[in-house]
């Protein structure tokens, strides 16, 4: 039986979404949840029952247009031309995957009490959720501003009948599908498309998805620059921890931490060395990679803290009597989250490059571009050059989003935060970086091999083991794209425990 987890006002955070997605839980919403959300929509409709005078976004029009007053019969239409309109998403498709996410991260919003929703709108969202009904939902559009406009219509579009969403591994008009479930559209009440568009929910599940993704890649520097580290015959003295004691960064420590518990046992890293000192790609891996862990753990902090609040406009308060415009949908916080996170990220992938070069280069005892007969064979020189490729195109994702602004609505949303186009860099980024990654492991590996008879640690002998299965040693020139795409399959594929990762 399909397992639940229910939206209340608890927080979630990246445990609890690990969880509901790898173990496909449902969504339901908490009776904590369902009793504000219907205390704030009785509010506003005894609010507007006597209420002349505009509440923006409720009974005026929207952005420049705040000063046009809408009668009361038009405020359902009012919402539904609001979702249609602002449907101009193009480019490329939102993976499914940060979709879902979406989805997920709107409820929760919703959910507080604040946005002055139907519980039959919220409802629905979660029916979508539930049967895999994804909206079709596009990369461009969004400011990262007035909340992410374009990219929320697409995922709201479906709501009243509208768009296209994915099924069953294809793409169907909505129409069709609420056909099927034998759904009626849900009529928008005042409020509601505003509540729907205003919000963070496209930058916010960007973030959510990229940050897993990079914790796992912080674990996996550590582990593939361990092998490299072995296979270039590096010396462990710069990982003890009495170095690291004296510059007590958190990351650092761990790094040094873990790359010592990778090394355990290992009669490679222990035998006498006739080198003094490695080249800092080996020796300073703890600080490097060290920041990076550092500045995941801030922008861990920064989304968790998003995706556990209100961020749509105007925020309705019940109790005060209140309903106040305001800007939680402004997505600068994210922004500058977002750009760290390319960052640090990229470094990871500059660094694990720098490896790559130092173990193709014929130095200690290793084979020039680690192959057997070099010049009948050119082995690994051109995977180097691949890595290099996609170190540059990453410092170029690099460049802060955050600092462009444009204006926009009129002069109306005069100062926007470009979160968006972060997000989507940050998208390509970090899977560039995974595939750096995989090429140092690939590189790594082959190398480790003229290292025999001697072993590395257990660990890393089993993980070298299958990856094996996946990748097998090279003794004459191939066609390495192929190597290359099932290295990259291998980390993406590789479990490892949740604790391991993020502690």
């Amino acid at each position: 039986m399909r397992t639940i987890h229910y939206i209340s006002q608890e927080s979630i955070d990246l445990e609890t979404i690990s969880a509901i997605l790898e173990e496909d839980k449902a969504l339901e919403l908490a009776d904590s949840s369902i009793k504000k959300i219907q205390a704030c929509r009785d509010y506003l409709n005894e609010k507007l029952k006597n209420q002349d005078s505009p509440i923006y976004g409720i009974n005026t029009g929207f952005g420049s247009l705040y000063n046009v007053k809408i009668s009361k019969e038009n405020l359902t239409k009012l919402q539904e031309n609001l979702v249609m309109s602002h449907a101009c998403g193009t480019g490329e498709l939102v993976p499914k995957a940060i979709i879902k996410l979406m989805l997920l991260l709107k409820v929760q919003s919703l959910s507080y009490g604040h946005s002055g929703v139907q519980l039959e709108t919220a409802q629905r969202l979660m029916d979508f959720y539930n049967n895999d009904i994804l909206p079709v939902v596009y990369t461009q559009g969004s400011l990262g501003a007035s909340g992410d406009l374009a990219p929320l219509a697409h995922l709201a579009l479906p709501l009243i009948g509208k768009g296209e969403v994915y099924f069953e591994g294809a793409i169907h008009t909505t129409e069709s599908i609420l056909k099927k479930f034998n759904w009626k559209p849900i009529t928008l009440q005042s409020k509601e498309g505003l509540a729907l568009l205003n919000g963070t929910q496209f930058m916010s599940a960007y973030g959510i998805h990229l940050l897993m993704k990079a914790y796992k890649l912080s674990y996996l520097a550590d582990l593939i620059g361990s092998i490299s580290l072995e296979a270039f015959d590096g010396r462990i003295e710069p990982f003890n921890e009495l170095v690291h004691l004296v510059r007590p960064h958190k990351g650092q420590l761990k790094t040094a931490e873990r790359i010592n518990e990778f090394l355990e046992g290992s009669e490679l890293i222990a035998q006498d060395k006739v080198h003094v000192q490695d080249p800092y790609s080996f020796r300073c891996m703890p600080q490097v990679h060290g920041a990076s862990k550092d500045t995941l753990d801030f922008v861990r902090k920064t989304f968790i803290t998003e995706i556990n609040s209100v961020t749509d406009n105007p925020n309705i308060f019940t109790e005060e009597d209140l309903i106040i415009s305001g800007g939680n949908f402004h997505g600068q916080p994210l922004a500058l989250a977002l750009d760290y996170l390319k960052i640090a990220m990229a470094e990871l992938g500059n660094i694990s490059e720098r490896r790559v070069f130092q173990l193709v280069s014929g130095l200690r005892s290793l084979p020039t571009f680690l192959v057997n007969n070099p010049g009948l064979n050119s082995g690994f020189m051109i995977p180097q050059y691949t890595a290099a490729s996609i170190v540059s195109a990453n410092k170029q994702l690099s460049s802060p989003a955050s600092i462009d602004s444009i204006v926009s609505s009129n002069g109306q949303e005069d100062h926007v935060s470009m979160g968006a186009n972060a997000a989507t860099q940050a998208f390509t980024l970090i899977h560039n970086v995974e595939r750096i990654l995989a090429i140092e492991l690939f590189n790594a590996s082959q190398a480790l091999h003229f290292r025999q008879p001697l072993k590395s640690s257990a660990f890393i002998e089993s993980v070298l083991k299958a990856y094996r299965e996946a990748v097998s040693f090279v003794s004459n020139d191939r066609e390495l794209h192929v190597d290359i795409k099932n290295s990259v399959a291998f980390i993406s594929n590789l479990q490892i425990d949740f604790n391991e990762i993020y502690s």
